[in-house]
């Protein structure tokens, strides 16, 4: 046993060398932040600026050690304190991003009762919080951990969007489950997605990773469940809807409709010598199939 020990420890040390970054950091990390962009709303309540001011302090330091991990190669100090001053600026601009999203999720469904509902129990938004968190890490740069961070609402909410997508102003995510969004997707302001929609690329060669391989939505469109949009060409012109099901590898231009044509048939029944009782079960069979 101790033999497999050593080589579990030696293996282990290898991984550890390329990366002493460990993913529960990153969690602890990402819940302060929410509570700092909603202070109250999330977990924590400040009694005070003191105390918010103290929590504000200990999270920075949070941050100087999650960074000097990930960059180990790096001996920067100015880099590194350029990252975590910008990120101490970004707290109020990324809450009020999120604040617009969780505006439009408020007005765009009739379920939603008011904003503390939102922001405490949206998938959607959680999901977008935490690429708007990550994306900021994506833009400094810094491996890992914009990728973590995505990972872990991605687990909560069945939502699956890359740092590196770039998602205008007052974005609506309703439901959620099995949404993917692409590293090179750009989506405009005001646009409503709902639950399973896929904005993919059209190959996933190597090859290709630093191309443009997702598309492009722009201002004000609405995408309806489960519609697959493909491709880095691909653009949906402002204004449009994709309705569900759809599946795209073509732009179409603005103000468009684009939809999916099922058919479902119901067949008339040869009924002669039935009764009433025996025509309704029959009708309604059928009408299910």
């Amino acid at each position: 046993m101790q033999e497999i020990s050593k080589k579990i420890y030696l293996h282990k040390c290898q991984f550890s060398s390329q990366c002493s970054l460990e993913r529960s950091s990153v969690e602890v990390f990402f819940k302060d932040s929410l509570d700092l962009l909603f202070p109250g709303m999330v977990r924590k309540k400040y009694l005070s600026l003191e105390e918010l001011d103290s929590v504000l302090s200990m999270h920075l330091v949070d941050l100087e050690r999650l960074i000097r991990n990930v960059l180990q190669n790096n001996k920067d100090e100015s880099l590194i304190k350029n990252i975590i001053n910008d990120y101490a600026k970004e707290i109020i601009p990324l809450s009020k991003q999120v604040e617009k999203d969780a505006e439009v999720l408020l007005l765009g469904d009739p379920a939603a009762t008011d904003t503390v509902e939102v922001l405490l129990t949206y998938p959607g938004l959680f999901a977008i919080t935490a690429y708007r968190l990550a994306h900021f890490f994506y833009n400094h740069q810094i491996p890992i951990i914009p990728r973590l961070i995505c990972e872990i609402a991605h687990e909560k909410t069945g939502i699956d969007i890359h740092p590196g997508a770039i998602i205008g102003e007052s974005f609506f995510i309703d439901h959620g489950t099995g949404v993917v969004i692409g590293e090179t997707s750009v989506i405009g302001n005001n646009v409503k997605i709902y639950q399973g929609v896929t904005l993919g690329a059209l190959s996933v060669e190597k090859n290709k990773a630093q191309t443009k391989r997702h598309p492009t939505i722009e201002d004000n469109c609405v995408i309806y469940s489960h519609a697959t949009i493909l491709g880095g060409e691909t653009v949906i012109g402002e204004y449009s809807v994709i309705g569900g099901n759809v599946w795209m590898t073509k732009s179409v231009p603005s103000f468009s409709l684009v939809y999916h044509k099922s058919e479902v048939r119901l067949d008339r029944l040869n009924l002669k010598n039935k009764n009433k009782n025996e025509i309704n079960l029959l009708e309604e069979l059928t009408y299910e199939i």
